[in-house]
């Protein structure tokens, strides 16, 4: 009973606008649409008159008849995909036939005329939020094998960041900034109108992707859009077309930035020697766990560089290897390229009552790991048909297959993934095998645990995915219902294997790196998914100026999440992949369940007025079952109104100018039920107990979480204001948007409570965010006769930014440690940079900076950093750590990306094709957290890995030669590592600008001509050469030189760690060339 209110409102109004239109005379226009250059028809143009909304579609020979079109001076407009759009006047009398031909120009760059919104298509002209739509035409410019990926920069307002460059990693999309600090999310993705996961497509399979960014736009989602929505549609068959397509490409890919770091053995000695003794006070006498270190090691070092010998392994006088070399681990982790295949092959026929649509990919990328690489594999399967039933009945049906497989090897020895453990034991002095052919011990703990070949995680998903659709049409068209049904099945198979690695420190010993280690995991989750969807939509014309479309449904979705995990040690040999051949007592069996359903009545009321006035209302009403019952409900509304002032009687500028002209508004607010499904129960955490009673550990119960106090909806309410103009015959077009959004009742934790409490704080919604923004998108197409052919040539650029402040938040301390009233999101808090010390009478004169270490000694020496007594109290430190007494503490930086920005270069002459795509951020910070061992290098632990740029001039303060402008300050292992020591924390010298620019894809295509393609039997036929990640600049560069500005700030591996073992330690980004053919039968 609770969607009475929003489905009646909408029945009203349904019924109310079914009353028979006024009668007027009228006549008729019919003509012909063909293309300029080849005077070839142009099929599926919609031919519209605008301002009254109605229209014909060219059939296959491009002629449209349009019927009872009222007496009177109209503006006649024919828009088709790729094409600019055409404009006349034409004069309509009484009871006869009009003739308008339109000779349209192909377009440089591709804007659908028809972008999908919720619950179906709108023109895009007369679309009220904030919606961008990017179309198949635009995706084949980036053939990459994730569709995310390919959407990254091309639409302003939506930031889409990937993880790392780890095939199975799933890019975070987010929607015009901080929308949540409570449960956060990211953007609703619908897939043909169903939830799901890009990942699973195949690109090829995509006909458009929208983006709803506003509540105008998404509202009709409620509690699911408050992050914004993506909608992905699928291609669908054609009617009087037998099509068959076939793509092939071959591609090689190696990583973006290629780590680059000190490998001459002795080299490294001496300054792991220097940074150790700077930091502890006495001599090293091992590189941390797996290389003896001492004096005359080192001098040995020495001779053997100055001497010039060969790097070398030998057995020293104790009978122990001793290890001479200038390993360069990294060059042994990659290969030199990985490559890849993708097959794509589409079959479709079509006639008036039935189509019919097949289509599969095979992708396979080899690894970039020269051992135990990381394949990756993908297949897609997808059929989608549709019958006519009736006259006034449309069946479809579809079905989705995807499997992806990968293996990530890791590392037994250590917890981190194989980056953070080159910095441990990666050692340049050591080698990846003994002269017997055996692990050396560092090897054992990196590179050598992948050669040999034995641990890792194998992941398998599969998803099965079906839908049902049937579509009625009445009152010719004006009236029509929908209804859908999917259910969608994902199992998510992983087989974890961790056996000992086998090494020698002496000949003939051998040695295990995690003996205590020997398990076969298998883990199984499944998660069954259905939704349906039923609505109905009555559109009419009343007068012949005012239009009027309602609409209204129902909405219900079900997720049940299902786990098993079991767990067995003492595998008898190391390739044992079946747990029965796993004899050891250790059994760990576990498991997991969730189970949530939501349930949603919808309106979506528009008005427009001679296409000059427009009105929207949108509404939803949502039920979900995360809440309690008496929080369950809530109604999103939002309102939206736009006025065309290209429409207005008054308005005399010349059409060549100014085609349309158009202002908009809007506001309503939506929901955001993200969260755990028994977040606001008591549940008791059941587990297996460290202690053993009677020779077996039982299991226990922890006790229940302290309830949430008045759980609700957190709720975020947009006011956007838009400006949308096409400009100069259409060639010019202009979009922008400045918006407020204000999200309220985040559901974050209470006031920490004392420690007598005996529970974590409770959590509520406590909290309220505000966050502004713009957006601005401009695009130009033109073209001009070279060497007696057109070539066409277009330009599109998008931008945006916005910033977020707490408005509300439990912290009445204002403790910098948690979210705090006036807060910007991203700030970074830490010390002013004064330089270095002098001298000792410099140290002498400089405020107490004792609170801060140094170093073991905790003395200060010249070379060291200084930091600004910025309360003037005559010593450095932190205050209380509040926003009231931070101490020497300041804003100093902020880390959210501004200015995000794409430039889509494209053109066409013949039958050559120029594409490229640059995309970047104008201004975003990082402060390299202590582990980021690409930056710090020696300066986190001596023994770490140093980076080739600390040894340019300058870069290091030299006692021997002290220049006061050097980037760091005297080397001195351990100084960033973690506490409060003179690097840890983040200053204004360390908080380095990642902005960047960077060549995200160039592409070259050829068409064949009709003489090879007929050869071939193919109606069409295109080769291509695409490059992606070719090129990069940033101010970052022009100091650090060996990491990824894209990447660094995305911390560690996240498959294998919780992402805080090291800034950029993660799988690299990918530089990828691919050579493919698309041929079309």
């Amino acid at each position: 009973m609770r969607l009475v209110p929003p489905l009646v409102l909408g029945a009203v109004v349904l019924l109310l606008c079914a009353a028979r239109p006024l009668q007027s005379q009228t006549g008729s226009i019919n003509g012909r649409v063909t293309e300029q250059i080849s005077t070839q028809p142009v099929p599926q143009a919609n031919v519209v008159v605008q301002g009254l909304s109605i229209g014909a579609t060219t059939d296959s020979a491009g002629r449209f008849v349009i019927a009872k079109v009222p007496v009177g001076t109209h503006t006649l407009v024919a828009r088709r995909l790729g094409y600019v759009v055409g404009q006349m006047q034409v004069t309509v009398t009484a009871n006869s036939a009009s003739v308008a031909n339109f000779t349209l120009t192909r377009a440089a760059v591709q804007l659908d005329e028809m972008v999908a919104i919720g619950y179906g298509t709108a023109d895009r002209r007369n679309v009220m939020g904030a919606v961008e739509q990017i179309n198949a035409e635009q995706l084949a410019e980036r053939p990459v094998p994730n569709l995310t990926i390919a959407l990254q920069g091309l639409l302003p307002g939506v930031n889409i960041r990937p993880g790392d460059g780890k095939p199975i990693q799933a890019p975070a999309i987010n929607v015009r900034g901080a929308t949540s600090i409570g449960t956060g999310g990211s953007a609703l993705v619908l897939i043909d109108g169903v939830e799901g996961d890009p990942s699973i497509l195949n690109p090829d399979d995509v006909a458009s992707v929208t983006v709803l960014k506003d509540a105008s736009a998404a509202a009709v989602y409620g509690a699911r859009g408050a992050f914004g929505v993506m909608l992905i549609t699928t291609k669908r068959p054609q009617k009087d077309q037998f099509q068959i397509n076939y793509g092939v490409n071959y591609g090689n890919r190696t990583p973006v930035q290629r780590t680059d770091v000190v490998t001459d053995g002795y080299t490294f000695g001496r300054m792991f020697n220097q940074a150790f003794q700077s930091w502890q006070g006495f001599a090293p006498q091992n590189v941390n766990k797996t290389l003896v270190f001492s004096a005359s090691y080192l001098d040995s070092l020495k001779a053997r560089s100055e001497s010039g010998r060969a790097p070398e392994t030998i057995v020293g006088p104790d009978g122990a290897y001793q290890y001479f070399n200038s390993t360069n681990w990294y060059d042994l982790l990659y290969r030199p390229n990985a490559p890849s295949m993708e097959h794509n092959l589409s079959i479709s026929r079509g006639t008036e009552n039935a189509q019919f649509m097949l289509s599969g990919r095979t992708l396979t990328q080899d690894g970039i790991f020269r051992y135990n690489s990381d394949n990756f594999a993908q297949r897609n399967l997808r059929a989608d048909g549709s019958i006519k039933a009736a006259n006034w009945l449309n069946i479809r049906s579809g079905f989705l297959y995807s499997n992806r497989q990968y293996h990530n090897p890791e590392n037994v020895g250590e917890g981190g993934a194989i980056w953070r453990n080159l910095q441990d034991e990666g050692h340049v002095l050591s080698a990846l095998r003994n002269p017997d052919g055996t692990l050396t011990h560092s090897a054992a703990y990196t590179v050598g645990d992948f050669a040999y070949g034995k641990n890792g995680i194998d992941f398998n998903v599969d998803v099965y995915r079906t839908n049902v659709e049937a579509a009625a049409k009445f009152l010719n068209d004006r009236l029509k219902f929908t209804s859908d049904f999917t259910y969608q099945r994902t199992t998510d198979d992983q087989q974890r294997r961790r056996v000992p690695v086998p090494y020698s420190r002496r000949p003939g010993v051998i040695e295990y790196v995690g003996a205590a280690t020997n398990t076969l995991r298998n883990t199984v989750a499944t998660t069954d998914y259905l939704a349906t969807n039923s609505y109905g939509e009555f559109n009419t014309t009343l007068g012949g100026r005012h239009n009027v479309r309602v609409m209204a449904g129902v909405n219900y979705e079900e997720r049940a999440w299902d786990q098993l995990v079991a767990e067995r040690n003492g595998l008898i040999f190391p390739d044992a992949s079946d747990l029965n051949l796993a004899l050891g007592t250790a059994t760990v069996i576990g498991g997991g369940y969730e189970k949530w359903n939501i349930l949603g009545g919808f309106t979506r009321m528009n008005y427009a007025f001679a296409d000059r006035y427009l009105l929207e209302f949108t509404g939803r009403y949502d039920g979900s079952s995360k809440f309690p019952v008496d929080q369950r409900y809530a109604f999103f509304p939002s309102v939206s109104a736009s006025w065309r002032l290209s429409q207005e009687p008054f308005w005399k500028v010349p059409r060549s100018l100014v085609n349309d002209l158009r202002f908009s508004v809007s506001h309503g607010s939506m929901g955001n039920g993200n969260g755990g499904a028994y977040q606001f129960q008591q549940t008791f955490n059941i587990s297996q107990s460290g202690v053993i009673v009677n020779g077996s550990r039982p299991q226990q119960t922890g006790a229940p979480a302290v309830l949430p106090d008045g759980l609700t909806w957190e709720t975020a309410t947009t006011t956007n204001v838009g400006m949308d103009a096409d400009l100069l015959d259409n060639r010019l077009t202009l979009s922008a948007d400045v918006y407020t959004r204000k999200t309220t009742d985040m559901f974050t934790t209470a006031i920490t409570p004392p420690a007598v409490f005996g529970a974590a704080a409770p959590r509520g919604n406590y909290a309220d965010l505000r966050t502004n923004g713009w957006e601005l998108s401009a695009a130009w197409q033109d073209g001009f006769r070279l060497a007696g052919s057109r070539a066409t040539y277009g330009v599109r650029v998008v931008m945006s930014d916005n910033t977020s402040e707490i408005l509300k938040y439990n912290n009445p301390n204002r403790l910098l440690s948690d979210y705090r009233v006036g807060q910007k999101i991203g700030e970074i808090w830490g010390y002013t940079t004064e330089g270095f010390f002098a001298d000792s009478a410099d140290i002498l004169a400089h405020a107490n900076q004792s609170f801060i270490q140094s170093r073991n000694s905790r003395a200060w020496l010249p070379g060291d950093l200084k930091f600004r007594d910025l309360n003037g109290d005559g010593k450095i430190d932190v205050g209380n750590q509040t926003q009231t007494n931070p101490g020497d503490l300041s804003v100093i930086g902020n880390t959210t990306p501004r200015y995000s920005y794409g430039v889509n270069l494209n053109g066409a002459w013949r039958r050559i094709s120029l594409g490229a795509f640059f995309q970047g951020v104008g201004r975003q910070d990082w402060a390299p957290n202590p582990e980021a061992d690409y930056f710090w290098g020696a300066y986190n632990r001596p023994y770490n890995n140093i980076p080739a740029w600390h040894m340019e001039p300058g870069v290091i303060w030299d006692p021997a030669n002290p220049n006061p402008n050097a980037f760091f300050p005297r080397l001195n292992g351990y100084a960033s590592l973690g506490g409060e020591r003179q690097m840890s924390r983040p200053q204004t010298k360390y908080v380095m600008s990642v902005a960047y620019l960077r060549l995200k894809n160039l592409q070259v295509g050829y068409e064949l001509p009709g003489t090879w393609m007929s050869r071939l039997g193919a109606s069409k036929a295109k080769v291509y050469v695409t490059g992606e990640n070719l090129w990069t600049w940033s101010p970052l560069y022009r100091i650090v030189k060996n990491v990824d500005v894209e990447n660094i700030s995305n911390g560690s591996d996240r498959i294998l760690t919780s992402g805080t073992s090291g800034d950029g330690l993660n799988y690299p980004m990918m530089r990828t060339f691919v050579t493919g053919v698309t041929l079309t039968f």
